[in-house]
């Protein structure tokens, strides 16, 4: 039997107004008895009010001077009423059966229900890629040790996350000490205050279109960047587990996460007088290439050899080569 709730979609916006009337019109066309809309105008310069004005008497606008992502949802949040939350970038799209198939599986303990986001370009062409990349369904205890350990679980972005209102009021407001994005901050923590869930179904268009924040290549720094993420990923997790009384993740989780050592790898080769990590250097990378084909992990052995192989030889090689390496792997396609 279907569970039954409130659904709150909040959508906090800066400058995407090319993007934010597909936005809105996706979540009001979600298909569920029960459902608001909350948008979040982050002091946007460009005509983005006129789009937001448009669907008047429709959504709950809030207009507010250019604070961030992080007070833009937190703004969000508190004028929304619902019992599950979906934090909708500006610039992605829902699909209408969403919310059915989170009532399918909503149960009681649950802190997030996660989705498959398929990425799509500006045009919603599809890239014939899915996130996040997973061979079966994890289970809620299997994504609760991957957090505990490595620090990272196969989870989408943003948009591809709907949170228990019981959840989010334990960590919200997200104060200053948090991550610059509301995702960093509630998926990693997700995972300590109740069960995350996984419905293996693409069920929102995540659109790449070059100014997205997870472009990787858009300046230099974005791999040092990532890196302190990282490490605000960590904080969040050990306040999570002392929430509950459970022992936290030690900093060694930061030298076991897949993802994470290509990212130190880059950051160390082309900024290493700002890398984040102080104790981190192309031999930790090294060494902790050599190990990671034989951790426990939800990346399959294949991927884990090639993740290690990459960051050992963008540890090792001459920057002539580093540069094009990193472009090829973090190209936004």
């Amino acid at each position: 039997m279907s569970a039954t709730f409130r659904l709150s979609i909040v959508i906090a916006n800066y400058n995407y107004g090319r993007f934010l009337a597909r936005a809105i019109t996706s979540a009001l066309d979600v298909d569920w008895p029960d459902l608001e809309v909350v948008i979040v105008d982050d002091g946007s310069t460009d005509h983005s009010r006129d789009i937001i004005d448009s669907f008047a008497g429709r959504v709950t606008a809030h207009f507010q001077e250019n604070r961030g992502q992080v007070e833009a949802n937190n703004a969000g949040f508190a004028r929304s009423t619902g019992s599950l939350v979906i934090f909708l970038d500006a610039d992605d799209v829902l699909q209408p059966e969403i919310a059915r198939e989170i009532a399918k599986v909503w149960r009681k303990g649950v802190s997030k229900v996660q989705v498959l986001m398929e990425k799509v370009d500006e045009n919603e062409r599809p890239l014939n890629a899915i996130l996040p990349h997973i061979r079966s369904v994890p289970s809620a205890e299997a994504i609760r040790k991957w957090a505990h350990r490595t620090g990272e679980y196969p989870s989408p972005p943003g948009s591809g996350n709907a949170y228990a209102r019981s959840f989010l009021d334990r960590i919200f407001p997200l104060d200053t000490s948090r991550d610059s994005s509301t995702d960093t901050t509630c998926i990693a923590m997700a995972p300590f205050l109740g069960d995350v869930v996984t419905i293996a179904k693409p069920l929102v268009l995540y659109r790449i279109h070059g100014a997205n924040d997870s472009n990787m290549l858009a300046k230099v720094d974005t791999f040092g960047r990532e890196v302190e993420r990282a490490r605000k990923r960590l904080k969040a997790s050990q306040d999570a587990c002392e929430m509950e009384g459970f022992p936290p993740p030690d900093a060694g989780s930061l030298r076991r996460g897949n993802h994470l050592l290509q990212l130190r790898a880059a950051s160390l080769r082309l900024q290493p007088a700002t890398h984040p990590l102080a104790d981190d250097s192309r031999l930790t990378v090294l060494n902790d290439a050599v190990r990671l084909p034989f951790q426990d992990s939800f990346e399959p052995l294949v991927r884990r050899i090639a993740i290690a192989g990459y960051s050992a030889l963008v540890a090792l090689l001459p920057m002539a080569a580093v540069r094009p390496m990193v472009r090829m792997r973090f190209s936004s396609r």
